[in-house]
């Protein structure tokens, strides 16, 4: 197959797990023998050489807000400049990544005639922004994603919102049209050191978080869990590694709470993040909302270290089975405070638990996840081929569910 995966996220600079996943998909079809195209917009101010297996069609503009992140926002694209990049290349597939965010999907999709994917990332359906876009996401349901001949979200999540502001009338064609393919890890780069070294000396116990630095991500919370470890744990450390607008507010709380053994390392490296996840006591990722996934908790899994999640509607589907004793709720202070007593001090808990993250996060090889998408991509692949049959080959759109629709009641008649 030739395959094109749009992402309408910066490719160029530190990594976002969409990027992540689309890098991966590119890596992985590629040695399966597929020829891939990654297609994307110009970062505003990117001046470097483009890889050969990139497309970069118009530019973004930087922004701040919305959904609580920052990054770069899409600029409409010239038809003329997709019609001609769309031509040349003649996609099999095209798997568009996020297809809401404008605008590089709304853009494209009028000029395509590949069989079109449309993959979920982001979880809308409890963050602020499910109740200030839904004008947004009716029309997406009637329109873009009707263009799709198949959908596919990393967890329940993400398609929660689609389905929500869908009509009626699509609600059980969405649903049912709808494959739910995790995140992946890299295995082979994620795994656990033969031997741990304590990250704050000899006779210390370390809780590591990784992550940004946002309200949501529940950081205020672990540090007042934390501070009441304090007095009956002063070996107790915490390393927050990462960025983030909550910084200036997450240091009043360390001053307010008088929290010793605390350090913020900003921005860490992948080879220190894998450092600091394979030698913690305990991972805590106590995000409250708009997770819809967590790839660092497959990291933490990946590397054996025990791990305490928010139980939001993302990392619910990572933590199952013996997993969910690592579920918590970040503002319940002193339960959060009780279960990370009992992950620091109870060795036959903590190696029960490595050893469980470790078979578990077998399923999430990326291998294993480029196998799931590829097979999406065939299935998409069999819907366009019927889709172009009842509309007589002549290459023109026709809703391919609505199609289905009309069959299902000539049978019933």
């Amino acid at each position: 197959m030739k395959i094109g995966l749009v992402c309408p996220y910066n490719m160029f600079e530190r990594a976002g797990g969409v990027q992540q996943v689309v890098q991966h998909l590119h890596d992985g079809l590629t040695k399966k023998g597929h020829t891939v195209k990654i297609i994307t917009q110009r970062p505003s101010g990117f001046k470097g050489s483009v890889p050969d297996d990139y497309i970069l069609l118009g530019i973004t503009r930087d922004f701040k807000g919305g959904f609580g992140v920052a990054g770069n926002w899409g600029m409409p694209v010239n038809g003329e400049e997709i019609e001609q990049a769309l031509d040349r290349e003649k996609f099999d597939v095209i798997n568009f990544h996020e297809p809401w965010v404008p605008i590089l999907a709304w853009s494209m999709l009028p000029y395509s005639a590949a069989a079109h994917v449309g993959t979920f990332h982001a979880n809308l359906i409890d963050n602020i922004a499910a109740k200030s876009w839904p004008r947004i996401f009716t029309p997406y349901a009637r329109g873009i994603g009707a263009r799709m001949h198949l959908l596919t979200a990393v967890s329940p999540a993400p398609a929660s919102l689609l389905i929500s502001k869908a009509s009626k009338k699509w609600e059980d064609d969405l649903i049912r049209n709808i494959r739910y393919i995790p995140n992946g890890v890299d295995l082979k780069l994620y795994k656990p050191f033969k031997k741990r070294q304590p990250l704050s000396g000899p006779n210390t116990k370390t809780v590591v978080y990784v992550g940004r630095l946002d309200r949501r991500k529940g950081i205020h919370w672990l540090l007042r869990a934390f501070a009441q470890l304090q007095a009956d744990m002063p070996n107790l450390h915490l390393i927050v590694a990462g960025e983030g607008s909550y910084r200036t507010r997450l240091l009043e709380i360390v001053k307010t709470e008088k929290i010793h053994n605390a350090q913020f390392v900003g921005y860490v490296t992948d080879e220190e993040k894998r450092r600091l996840l394979g030698n913690a006591d305990v991972v805590c990722a106590p995000a409250l909302y708009g997770e819809s996934f967590g790839i660092v908790l497959l990291e933490a899994m990946a590397m054996g270290a025990p791990l305490l999640a928010g139980n939001n509607l993302g990392y619910i589907n990572i933590m199952t089975g013996h997993g969910r004793i690592g579920l918590i709720d970040p503002k319940a202070t002193v339960d959060f405070a009780n279960r990370l007593n009992v992950f620091l001090t109870d060795e036959g808990l903590r190696k029960f638990l490595r050893q469980w993250n470790l078979t578990e996060v077998k399923k999430y090889d990326y291998p294993k996840i480029v196998d799931q998408y590829e097979a999406a991509y065939g299935e998409a692949l069999v819907k366009w081929r019927l889709e172009r049959h009842l509309n007589g080959g002549n290459g023109k759109h026709v809703r391919f569910w609505q199609i289905r629709r009309r069959l299902a009641l000539r049978r019933q008649s």
